[in-house]
C-alpha cells in the first residue's frame, strides 16, 4: 500500500511540475546538437505528459469512438505539442490542451463519419443539434425548421442539410437484421429487378421499324402513342374518318409485331395508293446555279446501296463544278450498306476535288450518319 501511495503521489506531483519540466526540456534541448539525446529529452517529456493526455481523452469518451483510439489520438496530440512547443509563448499544459483538444475533435469530425460529409454541414450538424436540445428545453416541444434557422441566423435549406447530413454519421448497415425474426437483412429491403431492363432491345427493334412504315402511319403513331391525341383528333387533322384512323392504326401494329417476330421484315402492304416498295430507291439530278442537286428517295439499304453508290460516283466525276449535294430528305431508312456508299462516294468526290455536302437528312438517318462520322458533310 505504500509503494502505491508513493507511486499515486510522484504521479501527481509530475502532474504538477508539468510545466517546470516542460521548461527544463526546453532549455536542454536547445543545448543539445543533432542526435539521439535530443530525442530522448524528447521521449522523456511526452512519457511524462501522457496521464495528462489520457485524462484529456477520457473527457470524450461515451460519445461513440473506443476510449483507446481516443487515448492513442491524444497522444498523437501531445507529441505534435512537444515539437512544437516554444516556451517563450507561455504555459506548456496550456498549449498541449488546445493541442490534444483539435485533435480530437479532428478525430471527430474526419474519422468517424459513415459518409463524406463536407465540414460546414459537420459544424453547422452540431450547432443544430446543440439548438435543438436548448429550444426543446424553452418551448417543451421539438422545434421546427423554421425557429431552428431564426436561431442560428441561416436560411431553412442548410438547416435541412444539416439535418439529413447527420444521418451520415452513424448510417444504418445493410446487414443490419430487419426485425426480431427471420434472417432477412435491411439490404434485402432494397433494389429489385428493372423492368424495363427486358424491353431495350424491342424499343430500339421497334425505332428501327418504324421508319419502314410510310410517313402518314408513323406519324398517326406518333400522334396517337406520344402526343396522346384521340383517334377523331387524328382524323380531323388528316381529313378522314375515325373508323379509317382505327383501321390504320390496328393494321400498322399488326405488321410491327409481325416484323418483330421475323428476321426479315415483311414488305408494307398499304391500302389505296400503294407506297413504293422498299428497294424502289430514285436517284434525281438537277443542275443549277453552278451546283449538282442529287436527290434520293426511298430506303438505303443493302438492296439499293449499290445502285445509289454508282450513282453518285458518276454524277461527282462528270460534275463540272466545285460541290455536289446530296438531298437526303427523302430517305426514311439506312443500313451499314447505304452508308458505306456515301463513304464511297465521299472518297470518290475528295479524289475529284468536289465538295460533297449532305441535305436535309431525317433524325434516324442524321443519327446514323453522325455514328459513321459524316456529320461534317452536313450543310
Amino acid at each position: 500500500m505504500s509503494g502505491q501511495r508513493r507511486t499515486a503521489t510522484r504521479s501527481e506531483h509530475a502532474l504538477e511540475d508539468l510545466d517546470g519540466a516542460a521548461l527544463s526540456y526546453a532549455a536542454r534541448f536547445a543545448e543539445q546538437s543533432e542526435g539521439r539525446r535530443r530525442d530522448h529529452l524528447r521521449d522523456e517529456l511526452v512519457q511524462l505528459a501522457l496521464p495528462f493526455a489520457g485524462r484529456l481523452a477520457r473527457r470524450y469518451r461515451g460519445r461513440g469512438e473506443p476510449l483507446e483510439d481516443l487515448e492513442q489520438v491524444a497522444r498523437l496530440g501531445l507529441v505534435k505539442a512537444v515539437d512544437r512547443y516554444d516556451p517563450e509563448r507561455g504555459s506548456f499544459t496550456a498549449y498541449a490542451a488546445v493541442t490534444i483538444t483539435g485533435e480530437i475533435k479532428r478525430h471527430f469530425r474526419d474519422r468517424t463519419w459513415g459518409v463524406h460529409v463536407p465540414r460546414r454541414l459537420q459544424d453547422l450538424t452540431i450547432e443544430v443539434s446543440q439548438a435543438t436540445a436548448v429550444l426543446t428545453s424553452e418551448l417543451s416541444r421539438s422545434p421546427t425548421v423554421a425557429e431552428l434557422a431564426a436561431r442560428l441566423e441561416t436560411s431553412e435549406e442548410d438547416i435541412l442539410a444539416a439535418l439529413e447530413s447527420a444521418a451520415g454519421y452513424t448510417p444504418a448497415s445493410l446487414n443490419g437484421p430487419v426485425g426480431d425474426d427471420g434472417p432477412a437483412e435491411l439490404g434485402d429491403m432494397f433494389g429489385a429487378l428493372d423492368a424495363d431492363l427486358e424491353s431495350v432491345d424491342d424499343r430500339l427493334t421497334v425505332s428501327g421499324l418504324l421508319y419502314r412504315l410510310p410517313a402518314r402511319e408513323r406519324r398517326i403513331l406518333a400522334m396517337r402513342f406520344y402526343g396522346n391525341y384521340t383517334q377523331s383528333d387524328i382524323a380531323a387533322e388528316f381529313g378522314i374518318s375515325q373508323m379509317h384512323v382505327s383501321r390504320l392504326l390496328s393494321r400498322t401494329l399488326t405488321w410491327l409485331r409481325q416484323a418483330m417476330l421475323t428476321d426479315t421484315p415483311p414488305r408494307w402492304e398499304s391500302t389505296g395508293a400503294p407506297p413504293e416498295p422498299p428497294d424502289a430507291v430514285t436517284v434525281s439530278v438537277d443542275r443549277a446555279d453552278g451546283r449538282v442537286q442529287v436527290g434520293i428517295r426511298g430506303e438505303l439499304d443493302r438492296s439499293a446501296a449499290e445502285r445509289v453508290r454508282c450513282a453518285l460516283v458518276d454524277v461527282v466525276c462528270a460534275a463540272g463544278t466545285d460541290e455536289v449535294l446530296v438531298d437526303l430528305d427523302g430517305v426514311g431508312f439506312i443500313d451499314a450498306a447505304g452508308i458505306a456508299a456515301l463513304l464511297a462516294s465521299h472518297e470518290a468526290a475528295r479524289r475529284a476535288a468536289v465538295r460533297l455536302r449532305i441535305a436535309d437528312p431525317q433524325p434516324y438517318v442524321r443519327r446514323s450518319l453522325i455514328v459513321a462520322g459524316l456529320a461534317p458533310l452536313f450543310t
